[in-house]
């Protein structure tokens, strides 16, 4: 019979594998470890063996055709004030009077741009107030063109300026100075009328309605362009 001379394993040997075992095994759970706290636990798989893949939330739908406020309406423009003309440089040298006694051209209010006829027309005239029966003088030198009663103005005097060139238009009249015709050459400040509420003027509010106005070269005593007597007045 044949004897066994190999030499068999020392304690060491086995000691050595095993603390390798040991330390490689801990080497995979330590990077194992890292692994997962880094990037988050895997997600379990799904039944089947297959792994969930991620789907998109859908999209709003497109808003179209859906109801658009409007923007809010723009305030309009305040309307523009008519212009005002220059005065015309003649009449503003001849230092024109105040056609009513009394009454000084601080106490005037311009109304000759006001509205008349409920919005219709433009006004294109001074009304100087007074009491009923306040003398009326004639503005400047010139000719009583006509004497004439209309509904609106009533008892009216159309008189020229010593050139034919200006009419001074004066309307309301309680009556005229006695003895005072058609072709009479008044001067200024002449008592010609007196303050009345005649033709379509308020019986409680009598004035001289008071305007002039730029003859045509017919010389027409019931045309021409009216012109603001307002600022030519002393």
């Amino acid at each position: 019979m044949r004897r066994d001379t190999g030499k068999k394993p020392g304690a060491s040997v086995i000691l050595a594998g095993l603390g390798g075992f040991i330390l490689g095994a801990a080497t995979i759970l330590l990077v194992v470890w890292v692994y997962t706290t880094q990037t988050g636990a895997p997600s379990a798989p799904a039944p089947g063996g297959r792994v969930p893949i991620p789907v998109p939330a859908p999209a709003p739908p497109p808003q179209v055709g859906w109801p658009v406020t409007p923007p809010p309406p723009q305030a309009s423009p305040p309307p523009t004030p008519p212009a005002v003309p220059s005065l015309p440089s003649d009449l503003a040298s001849r230092n024109l009077l105040l056609p009513v006694q009394g009454v000084r051209p601080e106490q005037l209010q311009d109304t000759f741009n006001d509205s008349r006829g409920n919005g219709g027309r433009r006004h294109e005239a001074l009304d100087i107030m007074a009491p009923r029966g306040t003398p009326v003088l004639a503005t400047d030198d010139g000719t009583i063109a006509k004497l004439f009663t209309s509904k609106q103005g009533g008892l009216t005097i159309y008189q020229f300026d010593a050139t034919a060139t200006y009419a001074y238009y004066y309307a309301h009249l309680d009556r005229y100075a006695d003895g005072l015709k058609e072709g009479d050459t008044v001067r200024r400040g002449q008592v010609i009328a007196y303050v009345g509420s005649t033709g379509n003027a308020d019986p409680a509010a009598p004035h001289l309605h008071f305007t002039i106005f730029r003859l045509t070269p017919e010389k027409q005593w019931w045309k021409g362009d009216p012109i603001d007597p307002f600022g030519l007045l002393r």
